[in-house]
């Protein structure tokens, strides 16, 4: 956690870098040179007394990288490569200290809320290091690292149990395969919540509603930002489907039922409803901008919610995953 802090301050500050570039580069286009030629110049006396032709280029905000505003043209600054070393190096502790409990326990390191909170956290960010490598989502740092914090703290200091034997519904195979998979979901799910969080901002500005917040200026268009939550989302979508389905696999082996009303189904089938809403509405209904951000926004506040009120306030089958 001490790591991720420091990470996320540098991001912070990379975020306050981003601002400083864009008004210095708005304050650059603003100025005009005298156009010489078709390069654009301005001209000033020699030393001889003649004229000498200057050319003056301004430096302008390179966008980024498939539309104007976005992130791909810029070049990475000092603090988001620091930021990023840390975050990696942050990981690679996380990482252990995962193997090590599960190295402890005899088993995978997933069977309560600790546990959850434990790995959960290391695949959102593990998730969005992969997805950087293909699509420069770097203005996500400081959002991931800060909510990474925020439920390692929770999940240490609320939920942290010693190291026990599962119980017997628990003592499957299904729990290797079916918790993980939701947990990959959770990562993806939370990654697309940030981008529509961005496209949210980045409208209210392309609509000239914000006139601070300077560093949306180096993120991608608002319609780039939406693209790529609803394609991240897709994955957690898909994702959250297998959970659904390897849950009920893996129910009727240990209570004789495929289904059964549980709180932690119904919710579970409540998130798949949404996001199937979410992905229709988008790819049938034309559901653009606010609207679908919205449904975005709210699948992954119903994730948090089944994580946190559900396993701990609800009684029911799953009671046990509130240990």
């Amino acid at each position: 956690m001490a790591i991720y802090t420091i990470s996320f301050v540098t991001f912070a500050l990379d975020l306050a870098k981003r601002s400083g570039d864009a008004q210095q580069a708005a304050s650059a286009v603003a100025v005009p040179a005298a156009p010489v030629g078709s390069s654009g110049g301005t001209l000033r006396k020699g030393a001889g007394g003649g004229s000498t032709i200057v050319l003056d280029r301004a430096d302008t905000v390179t966008g980024g990288a498939d539309v104007p505003g976005a992130s791909g043209g810029r070049r990475a600054s000092k603090f988001e490569r620091v930021a990023t070393s840390l975050l990696v190096l942050g990981l690679l502790v996380h990482v252990a200290s995962v193997v090590m409990r599960g190295v402890a326990a005899g088993r995978v390191p997933w069977a309560n809320m600790f546990e959850f909170s434990l790995t959960g956290t290391a695949i959102i960010v593990g998730v969005y290091l992969v997805v950087k490598l293909f699509v420069d989502i770097s203005y996500l740092g400081a959002y991931v690292t800060g909510l990474n914090l925020i439920l390692l703290a929770i999940g240490t200091v609320n939920y942290y149990v010693a190291v026990s034997p599962l119980q017997p519904a628990l003592q499957s195979a299904w729990l290797v395969i079916h918790v993980l998979v939701a947990i990959l979901g959770t990562g993806f799910f939370a990654i697309a919540a940030g981008l529509s969080v961005a496209q949210l901002i980045q409208t209210k500005r392309e609509q000239a509603k914000l006139a601070n917040l300077r560093f949306m200026d180096t993120l991608p268009a608002a319609d780039r930002l939406e693209d790529l939550a609803y394609r991240v989302a897709l994955v957690g979508f898909v994702l959250w489907t297998f959970t659904l389905i390897a849950g009920a696999v893996w129910a009727e082996r240990a209570w004789g039922r495929y289904w059964g009303w549980d709180t932690k189904e119904v919710w579970t089938f409540i998130i798949w409803v949404l996001y199937a809403g979410y992905i229709h509405a988008r790819a049938t209904r034309g559901w653009r901008g606010a609207r679908s951000s919205w449904l975005s926004i709210i699948g992954f506040a119903a994730v948090m919610f089944n994580f946190s009120i559900v396993n701990v306030f609800f009684k029911g089958l799953h009671a046990y995953s509130g240990l």
